[in-house]
């Protein structure tokens, strides 16, 4: 019996160090899979470089793909070799007063695997997530090197030349965040793709590839690849020269600056994550966007009782009458907020412009302005007013500004054709928003910047742009893009509009109730070029056609939707095609939907709906026979759980529907 005991342990001992010399040579691979079992990434080192592959219920995803650090001070090349390994996992909830969903569970594995690349130290970071997966790298400091430039290009590699939708290419003068999408494949894809990436790969799975937690480094975006037959390579942005703007849609004409590594950092760091989102479809795709805000540090704002959503009016006369009139206009309508856009401080696109005084533009309106009285009496009527300021007087004169604004009573700031990309800008503008919270100022960001979960951190960040939202004029079709590929990112300021002639083109009135659900934004801008009855008639201004806002019944809608939400629940999903989202916000539930260019029946199924309570409904749809200027017909229902409503909705149009507890 002792012999036996003594073998054993001779083969145990055996076993270890056979174990211990395998974990240490250059073929070591090792796998990560998400709670649910069903996501998985491998990490591969035989190649002598850093490789991962990714799977989805136990099918490849990603062949082996490889991630490429680039340094001069410390040059990640030669032999790979792993030094250790951690595993890790998490299991919590956290709340949000401010997102799409109020309760988020944040459940992940982790592995970091140490590695050694070329006698130089990089740690890699996975997770798997249900959701999806995520990657980032940690640069520990090391051989008394305390900071160091660096470049990053990761090679996704597909076997089959798969369809995605991708935004236009990059170049000066051209609008990537907010451009229009196409769908092409793998093959024809062109420099300066934007994030989130959706790839369509069969009938039952999606995924996107997408970035998260980028606050101090270079923007990430795609192109074709040649690492493979089918390759997508993703790279940072080069340093900007001298920022240059069109005057008109704010695209970049400036140059970057190539051959430049792309981002200097201090040591240790640790890079944004990058992000391979997973689903079997579209609408599943966009409920698993928790992954963006999960990769982010939660709140830093201790006290956010000051944050508050909300609905906005712009105030179109930049007169004081004018914005008198529309601070009650927005307390009557249970709106939140009044904008005064670009005008009020001079020119905007001015460097000489100064955002500390109230000059008002005389291309856009005669006046008078007596801004800091609007602000006064928008207080006794609990409406807050944001104002805009073009990131020219804001670079110039940020301390001051925030400040100043502090002093007036101004509840939020809207930051207008912000620079985006390169790290210089990228640092700046999300150190703006941190100033802007130590001032009790919420944060609305324009044009170009696309989120990657920041407003988790830093809560008063409430919204962006980085949409082709309806000033410029959409179709129903592109929304529908957009709300299953950009709305993966985040919140989008999509400035509804509802009386302006433009509507008709882009869809119906309906569809455009259906967009205050189906286009999160915890600041929902509505009535974009129109204005109160009562506000002054104003033709010397550039504000297109602007019409006065009537007393349509169908306005109730947008009196009640909230901007934030308990739940949310995607009940039918096609990109491009069809979109019906609902959102509940305490016990009521609001239900967005918008069609494509092909009519159809929509069939409603209530299953997730209390079981045990009554519901009255408010049903919004289309209907030219209605008698007004917006041919909105108004229906009331009760449901319950086992309700099931079949709608036939013509191409281009929509609906909204509310549903209250019966008491």
């Amino acid at each position: 019996m002792i012999k036996i005991i003594h073998f054993l342990k001779y083969k145990i001992q055996i076993l270890v160090v056979l174990v211990s010399f395998y974990s240490c040579t250059s073929s070591e691979k090792t796998e990560l899979k998400s709670p649910d079992g069903t996501k998985e990434i491998r990490i591969l080192t035989e190649n002598d470089q850093i490789e991962f592959a990714v799977f989805y219920n136990g099918n490849s995803v990603l062949l082996p793909s490889t991630l490429e650090i680039i340094s001069e001070q410390l040059p990640f090349s030669g032999s790979l070799s792993v030094l250790n390994t951690e595993h890790t996992s998490e299991s919590n909830t956290w709340h949000s007063d401010f997102l799409d969903n109020s309760s988020f569970h944040d459940n992940y594995n982790q592995l970091k695997v140490l590695l050694d690349k070329g006698g130089n130290q990089i740690n890699l970071i996975v997770r798997a997530y249900n959701e999806g997966i995520a990657l980032a790298y940690e640069i520990p400091e090391q051989g008394g090197i305390t900071e160091i430039d660096l470049d990053e290009k990761i090679n996704y590699n597909f076997k089959e030349d798969y369809k995605l939708w991708s935004t236009p290419k990059r170049e000066k003068g051209v609008l990537t965040a907010q451009g229009a999408y196409r769908k092409i494949p793998i093959s024809q894809l062109q420099k300066g793709c934007e994030r989130p990436l959706v790839i369509e790969m069969g009938d039952s799975l999606m995924i996107a590839l997408a970035e998260a937690k980028l606050v101090d480094f270079a923007r990430l975006s795609f192109d074709k690849g040649s690492s493979s037959e089918f390759s997508i390579v993703s790279s940072l942005d080069s340093k900007m020269g001298e920022q240059q703007q069109d005057t008109i849609t704010g695209a970049v004409i400036s140059e970057q600056l190539e051959g430049k590594m792309k981002v200097h950092k201090k040591l240790p760091f640790q890079s944004p994550w990058r992000v391979v989102m997973m689903a079997e479809n579209e609408g599943q795709l966009l409920t698993n966007n928790s992954i963006i805000q999960n990769l982010n540090d939660a709140s830093e704002i201790k006290d956010e009782s000051w944050i508050k959503p909300g609905k906005v009016i712009r105030e179109a006369t930049l007169t004081t009458e004018g914005g008198f009139v529309t601070v009650d206009f927005a307390a009557k309508h249970n709106m939140q907020y009044v904008l005064f856009d670009a005008g009020w401080y001079g020119n905007e696109m001015y460097d000489s412009s100064d955002a500390t005084t109230i000059t008002v533009d005389p291309n856009r309106s005669k006046g008078p302005l007596d801004l800091k009285a609007v602000i006064d009496y928008g207080k006794t009527k609990n409406i807050g007013i944001i104002l805009y300021v073009n990131r020219r007087a804001l670079e110039k004169q940020l301390d001051e500004v925030l400040e100043l604004f502090q002093s007036w009573g101004v509840a939020g700031i809207k930051f207008g054709f912000v620079r985006v990309g390169d790290q210089d800008a990228t640092a700046w503008l999300h150190e703006a928003i941190k100033k802007a919270a130590s001032y009790k100022l919420v944060v609305d960001v324009h044009d170009e910047y696309r989120p990657t979960g920041f407003s988790r951190t830093y809560p008063n960040f409430l919204t962006q742009e980085g949409i082709a939202g309806d000033e410029t004029t959409v179709t129903n079709q592109h929304t529908l893009i957009t709300m299953f590929t950009r709305m993966l990112a985040g919140a989008a300021d999509n400035t509804v509009c509802y009386y302006n002639s433009r509507v008709d083109v882009m869809g119906s009135h309906a569809s455009q109730l259906a967009k205050t659900v189906c286009i999160f934004s915890p600041l929902q801008f509505l009535y974009w070029y129109d204005k109160p009855l009562d506000s002054p008639e104003k033709n010397d201004g550039l504000w297109g056609d602007t019409r006065h806002i009537g007393n349509e019944p169908e306005l109730d809608f947008f009196d009640a939707v909230p901007t934030t939400w308990d739940e949310t629940k995607v009940l039918e999903a096609q990109i491009g095609g069809i979109g019906v989202i609902a959102r509940r916000k305490g016990s009521d539930w609001f239900i967005g939907g918008i069609n494509g260019n092909q009519g159809r029946t929509v069939e409603l199924d209530f299953s997730f709906l209390d079981k045990t309570t009554a519901y009255k409904a408010k049903l919004y749809t289309d209907d030219k026979a209605v008698q007004t200027r917006t041919h909105v017909k108004i229906e009331e229902k009760e449901l319950d759980s086992n309700s099931l409503i079949k709608l036939n909705i013509e191409r281009n149009n929509g609906f909204a529907m509310r549903i209250q507890k019966i008491n």
